[in-house]
């Protein structure tokens, strides 16, 4: 399945908590946090599966229908979506802006030095450059959240 990204992800996650490790079946998972409107697939269509999250609710994610892949996710906000660094064509420039849930990261994953690094989560507004918080909010407000 291919599809395209028509902007700069807001922010990038590289996420170590136990449900990502669970479900990607690897020690983390890079996400870049998106506009659900600036994802497009390209052809085929993702198939939805929704799966339970370690906090008993619901996370959509999208497959592709081929290989099964996920190729992204919807949390709680589903006019931001979460694109598997992994699936891009170029997954390796992808770098992330904070390693979160680092509370449940393995022992053998080390960060880089000076990296932006939390236990759980961290506050989006300090966080976030201006810019994609304003993205953010125009998402929110066009989704009618």
């Amino acid at each position: 399945m291919r599809y395209r990204l028509t902007s700069e992800p807001l922010f990038v996650h590289c996420c170590h908590c136990l449900n990502c490790q669970r479900q990607t079946g690897s020690a983390f998972v890079v996400n870049l946090l998106i506009e659900r409107d600036r994802v497009g697939a390209l052809g085929v269509e993702p198939e939805t599966v929704d799966v339970p999250r370690d906090d008993g609710s619901m996370q959509r994610v999208y497959r592709c229908p081929v290989c099964r892949v996920a190729v992204w996710s919807e949390y709680t906000y589903p006019w931001i979506w979460f694109v598997r660094g992994g699936t891009l064509d170029e997954p390796r420039s992808t770098v992330p802006d904070v390693h979160i849930f680092t509370k449940s990261k393995v022992e053998w994953v080390a960060l880089p030095e000076g990296a932006a690094a939390f236990d759980v989560f961290y506050d989006i507004q300090e966080l976030w450059p201006p810019a994609s918080l304003e993205r953010a909010r125009v998402a929110r407000e066009h989704a009618g959240g």
